[in-house]
Formats: C-alpha cells, structure tokens, sequence
C-alpha cells in the first residue's frame, strides 16, 4: 500500500523548474533512495514533500490524504518527519533535552516526553551521551542526533537527507544498521544519499533525479546497470 504519492509534482522558482513532472510512490515499510547529480532537485523535492515549499503543479499524498502545501508541523503530527542534510540541533542544549524538545510532538507531560526521548537516545547510540551539549558533539554524533530527534516524533514516514555525508567507516556501518533497524520497527523511509554503496545496500527501490526530472526507477540492480543512470551520475555500472 502507498505511504506517499507524488503525482506530477512541479516546483518552479521565477523561471526554473527545478522539479519538473516528477511522479513515483513509496509503499508501507519500504526504504527508498532518492539520488542524482547536485543539483538535481533532490532536497527540494524533499521540501515540497515535506511542506517547506507548495508544489506549483501536481500533488502530494500522504497515507491516502492530499497534503499539498500543509505545513511542516501538520505533517509532523500527521506521521511525517524529516532530517536535514546541514544538521541544525539546538546547541546550548543536551542531547537528550534537544529529543525531549521534539517528543513534545506526541507527548502530553514533561516524563512521557523525557521516556520517549530516552527510548530514541538508546535506540541510536546515543544515551550515554545524553548530557553532553550537541554543539559539542562530533558530526556522526550529530547526524545520529537528528535522527533521534525525528524518531522522537513517533513517524510513519522518516525523510533523510544525506545522514550519511561525512562519517567515517566505522560510523558508516553504525548508521547503517540503525537504518535497519528503523525499517524493523516499520517506518517507512525515503532517503537522500551520495554515498553509493550505503544507498545500494539498504534500499528496497531508488528513484533518480537529473535537472529537476525522474530519469530512473527500479531496484539497486536496475538502476545501477542503466545506461541513462550510469551516463547522468554513476560514471560507471555499479553492483546492488
């Protein structure tokens, strides 16, 4: 069944469209990777998902509902969260007060956010760090952050942007097997990503963008033999 329906989205800015006609779905419980060349309107499209932008054609869906043009926060409440590509946690507080801050999405009193926080502080690594302030905390840590905080929210659907860029290997495989086990718990995911071999690892289905336009669509082995994929962004055949 479709968790989220893009229909013909367009997103034009004065005279560039930089998503332009882009149709596809991600069904309950699937990963999907959304991936292409900079540029290629991949986080804005997560923005007119994400009710950042209004599309300026075409439709969003969100489980069976149209939700073109609602705010980031309905949606948020609606079952939908997000990470950023440029994390942006509230520095002056601690690990576990900046999840606190976004369990207050689903929780009614002080100590059932704080018990939701520290569920998602555990379930990505991150307790022991819980009183450490999160400018303090190294960008792996950081990125896990985030998606502490979104996991706070209690999501259907989780959007990722690019929780990958910047660990190293170590970090890699960590992340990694959190995404994993987000996908256990049943959330669905849709994910941006450069890094190649994590997308092609973990993903059910990868959708590509180049200029603004779906070019591609298929499982990792699809879409790393196709020519048009290979030629706009791989450079190379890739193995699934």
């Amino acid at each position: 069944m479709s968790l989220l329906k893009l229909d013909r989205a367009v997103k034009n800015f004065g005279g560039l469209a930089a998503v332009n006609n882009v149709s596809f779905e991600v069904h309950k419980g699937e990963i999907v990777g959304l991936i292409g060349p900079n540029g290629a309107g991949k986080t804005t499209l997560f923005n007119v998902i994400n009710g950042f932008y209004s599309p300026s054609k075409g439709d969003v869906f969100f489980d069976g509902k149209k939700i073109s043009g609602m705010k980031p926060h309905i949606l948020c409440r609606m079952g939908m969260a997000r990470t950023f590509q440029i994390v942006k946690p509230l520095k002056r507080l601690s690990a576990l007060h900046n999840v606190i801050a976004s369990a207050f999405v689903r929780a009614n009193t002080r100590a059932r956010a704080e018990e939701i926080a520290v569920e998602a502080l555990k379930f990505t690594n991150l307790y022991d760090d819980r009183d450490v302030l999160s400018k303090a905390l190294p960008i792996g840590k950081r990125k896990r952050l985030e998606i502490a905080r979104a996991l706070a929210t209690q999501p259907a659907l989780l959007l990722l942007d690019e929780s990958f860029a910047g660990l190293n290997p170590s970090e890699l495989n960590e992340s990694i097997e959190i995404i994993r086990k987000i996908k256990e718990k049943g959330i669905t995911i849709l994910i941006i990503e450069h890094h190649m071999k994590v997308i092609m690892s973990i993903s059910d289905r990868i959708v590509v963008l180049n200029y603004g336009e779906k070019i591609a669509e298929g499982t990792p082995h699809e879409i790393g033999s196709n020519p048009l994929v290979v030629e706009a962004y791989l450079g190379e055949a890739q193995d699934a």
